[in-house]
């Protein structure tokens, strides 16, 4: 690992090859089921391209079904098991999570149909940007930070219409192993999007990610995506990989007031992630850490509060 650097507008992990597991640590397939998988992978990446086309003229119902079975199926296509805990809020909300791999985005669809937002350059992933276009995927330029606005105001516009968005507020991936504290991205959840929930009224619903090798009985950075890494090889390890698992684990919601803090709500959301200790006896008694009931976030911000950063 490496010492993270601190950019506000392009967040990076400490994360190297070694944060990756070393050859024969984690048990593999033989080879043929690894082209099967990728094989089955493909088709359920095409198949994607008619959910789409459908999708709009399906009922809500109906329309979330279709999503959520797409997205566990193509999980299950590469190879990779689905384990979810806990129960979402019916109304719409802003889902927060961790950020370890790619396959974070058909975990969190499978929990919750929801709009995305994601780094622009995903956009021009084969087939993946395509679909994530046409689900209405709210991309962000990272090279922009003067369009971090617009952004926010089209997840709040979204919230509004009663569809949940779901976002990765550490801004990018990072191998979330054991120990590896020091690859945590600088910075922590960024608040800026936490706006987005205070101005509508949303619940913030934490989520946490975690991989598992069940053949190995333990944790495993085998599906992990990091900065230096290609598409493809991370690919290559996901469906090499024998029993992969992933869980989502859904946390108590948070329920900010109409003046809450976002920076203080981005960090009880993170402390509920990853299981922080929250800054400061003053703000343990207003933030709970884990919330075992419905919080509300009632920390006054004057003079503050249309002023945005991706930082405090």
């Amino acid at each position: 690992m490496t010492a993270v650097p601190h950019d506000l507008w392009r967040p990076s992990s400490g994360c190297d090859d070694d944060c990756l597991p070393a050859a024969g640590e984690v048990p593999t397939v033989p080879v043929a089921r690894r082209v099967l998988r990728l094989v089955a992978a493909l088709g359920m990446l095409l198949a994607g391209i008619a959910v789409v086309v459908l999708l709009p003229v399906l009922p809500t119902r109906e329309r979330q079904a279709m999503v959520s079975g797409w997205a566990r199926a193509t999980a299950r296509a590469f190879g990779v098991r689905l384990v979810i805990r806990g129960r979402l809020p019916r109304r719409r909300a802003l889902l927060v999570a961790n950020h370890v791999s790619w396959l974070d985005i058909l975990a969190v669809l499978a929990v919750a149909p929801t709009r995305m937002v994601a780094k622009r350059e995903i956009r021009s992933w084969p087939v993946v940007g395509l679909l994530a276009a046409a689900a209405g995927t709210v991309f962000v330029d990272r090279t922009r930070p003067l369009a971090l606005r617009t952004t926010v105001d089209r997840v709040a516009d979204t919230l509004r219409a009663g569809r949940s968005v779901a976002v990765f507020p550490e801004g990018t991936t990072w191998c979330a192993g054991d120990g590896a504290a020091d690859c945590r991205p600088g910075g922590g959840f960024r608040p800026a999007t936490f706006q987005a929930a205070i101005d509508t009224g949303s619940p913030v619903v934490p989520l946490r990610l975690t991989y598992r090798c069940e053949a190995t009985r333990s944790t495993t950075t085998a599906a992990a995506f990091l900065g230096a890494d290609t598409l493809l090889r991370s690919v290559a390890r996901v469906v090499a990989a024998r029993e992969l698992v992933v869980s989502v684990t859904i946390a108590a919601a948070l329920h900010p007031a109409r003046d809450a803090d976002r920076r203080l709500l981005a960090r009880a959301a993170e402390s509920a992630v990853h299981l922080l200790p929250t800054a400061g006896a003053g703000t343990r008694a207003r933030l709970r850490a884990v919330p075992t009931a419905t919080p509300t976030v009632p920390v006054r911000t004057p003079g503050s509060g249309r002023e945005l950063d991706l930082a405090a």
